[in-house]
């Protein structure tokens, strides 16, 4: 076919399964739009997504798809109506093996759909409203009408009889759907498995959001001194990243002095003080691509037991980086990895998280997950084209300290890239005396 008259939505061979020209730079474009270079091409983009998908479910035994989960539902449908959404379970859709995607949307948004989303049929989206997470009682009738909408949907398209995957979702619902004669089975391993190989454009993206952070962390080098609250950082952070193009700012972890060990997740009002470690987790998206990208630093000065723990830390993660490559197994990987017993923790599923690697995409936790609690005994393949972060944690000798570095990666064909860039090689001393 012309490429002038081909459907733009079309899916090809090469838009499911592309190939990299890995011997070129990632780029860390910008927001704009220009008409003198290639960036990334949300179109293409929507039909690997959707390629990647239909493929994952043909080989499945679902007839289709039903997902609340809003990262596979921008996944499918390329929509996206605010962070607020996320723990609503207030949109869902609908893709059976030979359809279209089908979207109930929140009221409204549904029509601007319509209007603005030309890649989906208008008669495609559809205004719905379910639960809202039990708020509207399953008896007022809501989730029947729509339990027997969809099994008329999937009887047209033939796939009525055939197992319906799903996600997430309200367990009334779950049950609506069942009394309208569906099979109900686990989707998530499914969409999972669609998403686990990023395209160039999902990488292009993706390195964009790591840029973020690396911008990020000069702002926290420059301001981190005696003073400044944990939640100041949080703060600047936040106004930086929504100022440079952030979509959502997930988390902002800010850990010193001696919140450090154990590590706490969070961030409170501590005051910085001098000669304090401190790490920093900055966990956000670019047009959906998210990252996970960890940072330590110490106040002023360090002490021997400091530099240690990070030496500690630095060693562990460039040994398990050495081992990214395609056909390298998720155990191969966390060998190095210490056990929980040789950095103070009783357990594996006590130090879980710590020593640490798991996919980014539109979620913060994609495919492969690399842990002491299962890769050992549940190795899988590493791919080229998957995006993860890695990540390590090192308690200093002092009882108080720690660190707490993490790295972002794309499997190339023959090992891995960093797109994590903010300099890590050596324990970064912010503001020095």
């Amino acid at each position: 076919m012309d490429e002038r008259t081909r459907d733009p939505l079309q899916i090809r061979a090469e838009d499911i399964n592309p190939r990299y020209n890995w011997g070129r730079a990632l780029p860390a474009l910008g927001t704009m739009g220009v008409d003198f270079e290639e960036r990334v091409d949300y179109r293409r983009l929507h039909r690997y997504r959707l390629g990647r998908i239909k493929q994952a479910l043909e080989a499945s035994e679902c007839g289709a798809m039903l997902v609340f989960d809003v990262n596979n539902i921008r996944y499918i449908t390329s929509t996206k109506i605010g962070e607020w959404e996320r723990d609503k379970i207030s949109r869902w859709a609908l893709l059976t093996r030979s359809g279209d995607p089908i979207l109930w949307d929140f009221g409204s948004a549904a029509v601007h759909h319509k209007l603005y989303s030309p890649w989906l049929k208008p008669e495609n989206c559809k205004a719905g409203v379910l639960g809202l997470r039990g708020t509207i009682a399953p008896s007022f009738g809501l989730m029947e009408k729509h339990a027997k909408e969809i099994f008329s949907l999937l009887k047209e398209a033939g796939v009525e009889k055939m197992p319906v995957g799903i996600d997430i979702v309200e367990p009334a619902m779950m049950f609506e759907l069942q009394k309208a004669g569906l099979k109900i089975v686990d989707g998530q391993q499914i969409m999972l498995e669609a998403r686990e190989i990023k395209s160039a454009d999902e990488i292009a993206l993706l390195n964009r959001a790591a840029a973020m952070v690396d911008g990020a962390y000069d702002l926290i080098n420059e301001k981190l001194r005696p003073g400044v609250r944990e939640n100041d950082i949080v703060a600047m952070v936040n106004e930086f990243l929504y100022r440079h193009g952030s979509d959502d700012v997930e988390a902002v972890n800010a850990i010193s002095g001696e919140r450090c060990n154990p590590h706490p997740h969070n961030f409170t009002d501590r005051m910085i003080r001098p000669g304090d470690q401190a790490f920093f987790d900055i966990l956000q998206s670019f047009m959906g691509y998210r990252t996970c990208y960890y940072r330590t630093f110490n106040v002023g000065r360090a002490t021997p037991a400091q530099h240690d723990a990070y030496k500690q830390a630095r060693e562990w993660i460039d040994l398990a980086i050495e081992r990214i490559k395609p056909g390298a197994t998720t155990a191969h990987i966390c060998e190095v990895f210490p056990k929980a017993g040789e950095f103070g923790f009783p357990d594996e599923i006590s130090a879980f998280g710590l020593q640490f690697a798991h996919g980014l995409g539109l979620a913060l936790h994609e495919r492969p997950i690399i842990s002491r609690v299962i890769s050992m005994d549940h190795p899988t393949e590493i791919k080229e084209g998957m995006v993860f972060a890695i990540e390590t944690y090192c308690p200093a000798t002092d009882g108080v300290s720690a660190a707490r570095i993490e790295e972002e990666v794309v499997v190339t064909d023959k090992g891995c890239r960093l797109i994590s860039l903010f300099p890590a090689e050596e324990l970064p001393i912010a503001n020095r005396y």
